[in-house]
C-alpha cells in the first residue's frame, strides 16, 4: 500500500481514506475506515473520467452487479455513490486475507480434505451468483480471497448477465489464460457453464500449484485450453475424476455447481483448513495486522514512526494491505526502529543559473575526475547508480562501491558485489545487485545494509523490477522471476542465446508484463505471472535499447500502459497480451550496434525525449512530434539512456566524444564536456548531479537551475 498522494482524496462519503491499495485503467482502490472503525475497499473512478456519463455509469454496474449476489462467499458491497455530480465510488468488504495464487505458492499445494473443502465452497457460491442471473467469468486463483470463514470471490469488473455488454476496455483480452473456458477464448456467448470451466482449472492449480493449460506463450495456452487434455497428474484419483468433467470442452458435458458441491462434500472437520495450520496463522496475523494498522493510521498512536513508513513497511511485514506488493521498504522489517538519519539527503548542488552556461564553455566539475572506477570491459563502461546520498559505481579495485554525491568521499566498498550484473533501484532507499555467486541481493542506499537475498537466483544480469516481481537474466542464460514478497523464484523461461549474448538484454515491466529487448534486436513480450511469450518485434534495432513503461492518460476513455522502443523505428504498444501498436515514427538512419537510429526514450515532463540520428527529438506520448530539444555536435547519437537533471539534458555524443548538455527549455548546446575524450560513457543523476564515469574516472558536474 502507498500514502496518499497529491490529487487523493481524503474522504469519500462516510469513510477516511487511509492509504492506497492499487490502481488500474479506470480508477484506484484506497483502504478507508468510517466512524465506527469499520475497514473497507473504496473503489473511485479517476476524475479525468468521471465526467464521462457512460463509464460512470459502467464503473458503478459492477456495484449493482455485486449487489444482486446475497452470498457469505462473494465480498460485500457496502456502500456506493454515483450521483449529485460526484466521483462514483464502491466501498466493499475489505478481505485482509491472502489470494489462493499467493497461499499455494507460499504453503505449497492443497491436500485431498483441503481441496474438497474449498470446492464445495466455491461451488457453492458460484451456485449463488448464478442464481442471480450472473456468470463471473474470471474466476482465478487471484480472484479468491482465504479468510477464516473460508474463501471469498472478489472482482465481479466484468460479470454480466448473459444478454449484458463485456465490462473490459477495448485491447484487453476479456479471459484469464489457462483459466477462461473455450467458449470464451473463442469469443462465443457464456453462460454459467464457463465458470463450471474455471472452477475445475482453478481446483487443478489448488491442487498441484501447476496449472492444467500451459504453454510458452499465451495463444499456446489458449490454443490448449481449446484444443488440448488438462494436465491432472498428481491429483488423488478420486478427486481428479471429479474435476475433469469440469474441464469439458463442450459446456453442455460439464456439472453444474449444485452437483459439483455435492460430489466434493467434506469429511467433518475438513475446513479446519482455514482455521489451524500455517494458513490459519497467516490469516489471522493479516487480519490481526489490518485492524491495529487502521488504528495507528487514524489516530497516529505508535512509536513515532513516519506514517508513510507504516504504509510502506508494517503493512508488508504484516501481508495485511500488500495489494501491490513491491519491494517497500523491507529492511524496516528486521529490526531496524527508525530510518537512519542520513545529512544532507534533502540537499542538492547549487545549480548554474542560465546567464553562466551561456559561454559555451564547460563548467568546472563539483568534484572529480577521481581515478576510482573500473575500466571498461569489452567496450563497455557500467553505469552508476545515484540514489538518495550515494552514487554507486564499479570499482577498479573490484566490486561495488558508493561515494557520497555533495563531496565525492567514500562511503562504503562491497568487494564481494558483482557490478557487471548491474543495479537496479527499487523503492527508495532500496536496489537490487547480485554477488559474485549469482544470489540477488537487496540493499539500502545510504548505509549498504543488506535486507534480504536469494541465494538460488543464479543472476548474471540484473533487467527490471514491477511491484510483484524481478527480472533477471541466470546464468544459463533464462529469463527468470523472483518474487519481491515471498523471495523466492516464480519462474524461469527460456531464452535465444542470441538474446542474451554480449551486452545482453535490457527489459521494462508494467502492466502484468516484462518487454525484454534482446541484444539481437528482438523485442520479446512476456506474461508476468507465468512467463508465458505474448508477442516479439523481430528487427527493431541490431543491439538492446533500454525500453520506457509510461501509464499514458487518456482523458475520456481507459489509461493505457505503452511501453516505447526505439530502433529502426520509434514505436508505441500496449503492455497487453497482443503488443497493440499504438504509433511509431521511424529513424533518420539505419541503427548500428550500440549507436543511431532511435535511441533509449526518456519522460522529460509530459513528453518523451530520444535521440535519433545526431538530433534530440521530442513527441508527446500519444505521437505528435514537437519542436527538437538540441543537436549534438557528432553523430550518430550512441544509445545511452539520456539524462535530465534541473533545466539540463544531458546525452553522450556521437563516436564517445565527450557529454554534452542541452538547455531542456531551448535546446541549446550548452557545453561539451571533456570533447577530446574517446568513448565508451556511462552517466546518471541526482539532486541537480550529473555523474559521469569514462576511462576509469568519477566526476560530478553541475545543472543548469
Amino acid at each position: 500500500m502507498e500514502p496518499l498522494g497529491t490529487g487523493d482524496p481524503v474522504r469519500l462519503g462516510p469513510y477516511r481514506l487511509l492509504g492506497v491499495l492499487g490502481a488500474g485503467g479506470m480508477g484506484k482502490v484506497y483502504f478507508g475506515r468510517d466512524a465506527d472503525g469499520r475497514t473497507a475497499a473504496v473503489k473511485v473512478l479517476l476524475p479525468e473520467l468521471a465526467h464521462d456519463p457512460n463509464l460512470a455509469q459502467r464503473f458503478v454496474r459492477e456495484a449493482h452487479t455485486a449487489q444482486a449476489v446475497t452470498s457469505p462467499g462473494v465480498a460485500r458491497v457496502l456502500n456506493a455513490q454515483s450521483e449529485d455530480g460526484n466521483r462514483p465510488w464502491i466501498a466493499t468488504e475489505f478481505l485482509s486475507g491472502p489470494t489462493l495464487d499467493d497461499a499455494v505458492r507460499q504453503y505449497g499445494p492443497f491436500g485431498p480434505d483441503g481441496l474438497r473443502a474449498l470446492a464445495a465452497s466455491l461451488a457453492a457460491t458460484l451456485r449463488d451468483i448464478h442464481a442471480a442471473g450472473l456468470v463471473h467469468r474470471d474466476l482465478k486463483p487471484a480472484n479468491i480471497v482465504l479468510t477464516a470463514a473460508g474463501p471469498r470471490v472478489i472482482d465481479f469488473g466484468i460479470a454480466r448477465p448473459e444478454h449484458g455488454l463485456t465490462l473490459t476496455t477495448t485491447g484487453q483480452i476479456p479471459v484469464t489464460p489457462g483459466y477462461g473456458a473455450p467458449e470464451q477464448v473463442l469469443g462465443r456467448r457464456v453462460g454459467p457453464a464457463a465458470d463450471v470451466f474455471s472452477l475445475g482449472a482453478v481446483l487443478a492449480y489448488a491442487a498441484t500449484g501447476r496449472r492444467a493449460f500451459d504453454g510458452t506463450h499465451v495463444a499456446a495456452v489458449q490454443y490448449e485450453v481449446v484444443h488440448g487434455e488438462p494436465q491432472l497428474a498428481g491429483i488423488p484419483d478420486d478427486l481428479r475424476h471429479l474435476i475433469a468433467p469440469c474441464l469439458a470442452k463442450d459446456p453442455a458435458h460439464r456439472p453444474v455447481p449444485d452437483q459439483i458441491a455435492g460430489a466434493f462434500a467434506p469429511p467433518r472437520g475438513a475446513d479446519r483448513v482455514w482455521r489451524t495450520g500455517p494458513l490459519a496463522k497467516d490469516i489471522t496475523r493479516r487480519d490481526t495486522e489490518a485492524a491495529r494498522q487502521a488504528t495507528l493510521l487514524v489516530d497516529g498512536s505508535g512509536t513515532g514512526v513516519s506514517r508513510r513508513r507504516l504504509l510502506r513497511t508494517s503493512l508488508v511485514a504484516g501481508g495485511a494491505l500488500a495489494a501491490g506488493g513491491g519491494a517497500g521498504a523491507w529492511w524496516l522489517l528486521r529490526g531496524e526502529e527508525r530510518a537512519p538519519n542520513v545529512p544532507g539527503l534533502a540537499s542538492g548542488a547549487e545549480p548554474l543559473s542560465l546567464s553562466a552556461a551561456q559561454s559555451g564553455k564547460a563548467p568546472t566539475p563539483l568534484w572529480g575526475p577521481l581515478p576510482v572506477a573500473a575500466k571498461p570491459d569489452n567496450g563497455t563502461t557500467l553505469t552508476p547508480l545515484s540514489l538518495r546520498d550515494v552514487v554507486m559505481f564499479a570499482s577498479k579495485d573490484g566490486g561495488l562501491a558508493a561515494r557520497l554525491t555533495r563531496d565525492g568521499r567514500e562511503k562504503w566498498r562491497m568487494a564481494d558485489i558483482a557490478p557487471e550484473a548491474g543495479l537496479l533501484p527499487l523503492e527508495e532507499p532500496l536496489f537490487a545487485a547480485a554477488d559474485s555467486h549469482g544470489a540477488l541481493r537487496v540493499h539500502e542506499a545510504s548505509t549498504a545494509k543488506l535486507l534480504w537475498s536469494v541465494a538460488g537466483a543464479e543472476v548474471s544480469r540484473i533487467l527490471a523490477a514491477d511491484k510483484e516481481f524481478l527480472y533477471v537474466v541466470t546464468q544459463g542464460g533464462r529469463l527468470r522471476a523472483i518474487d519481491l514478497k515471498l523471495q523466492t523464484v516464480k519462474w524461469t523461461v527460456p531464452l535465444p542465446a542470441t538474446a542474451v549474448a554480449g551486452a545482453g538484454p535490457k527489459a521494462a515491466a508494467g502492466g502484468g508484463t516484462v518487454v525484454v529487448f534482446g541484444a539481437d534486436g528482438t523485442v520479446r513480450s512476456f506474461y508476468n505471472q507465468f512467463g508465458d511469450q505474448n508477442w516479439e518485434i523481430k528487427g527493431q534495432a541490431t543491439s538492446a535499447i533500454q525500453p520506457l513503461v509510461l501509464e499514458v492518460k487518456n482523458p475520456g476513455s481507459a489509461d493505457h500502459i505503452v511501453v516505447f522502443l526505439g530502433g529502426r523505428t520509434l514505436t508505441a504498444r500496449k503492455m497487453n497480451f497482443t503488443g497493440d501498436e499504438l504509433w511509431k515514427a521511424a529513424a533518420s538512419g539505419e541503427p548500428r550496434s550500440g549507436a543511431g537510429g532511435w535511441g533509449a526514450p526518456m519522460l522529460d515532463g509530459k513528453n518523451l525525449v530520444c535521440a535519433n540520428g545526431t538530433t534530440l527529438a521530442a513527441f508527446t506520448t500519444e505521437g505528435k512530434e514537437l519542436p527538437p530539444r538540441g543537436r549534438a555536435a557528432r553523430g550518430p547519437l550512441p544509445h545511452n539512456p539520456l539524462v535530465l537533471q534541473g533545466q539540463t539534458l544531458w546525452a553522450v555524443e556521437g563516436e564517445g566524444r565527450g557529454v554534452s548538455a542541452y538547455s531542456s527549455t531551448d535546446g541549446k548546446r550548452l557545453w561539451t564536456w571533456a570533447a577530446d575524450s574517446s568513448g565508451p560513457w556511462a552517466m546518471s543523476g541526482v539532486g541537480n548531479r550529473v555523474f559521469l564515469v569514462n576511462d576509469g574516472n568519477l566526476t560530478a558536474m553541475p545543472t543548469v537551475g
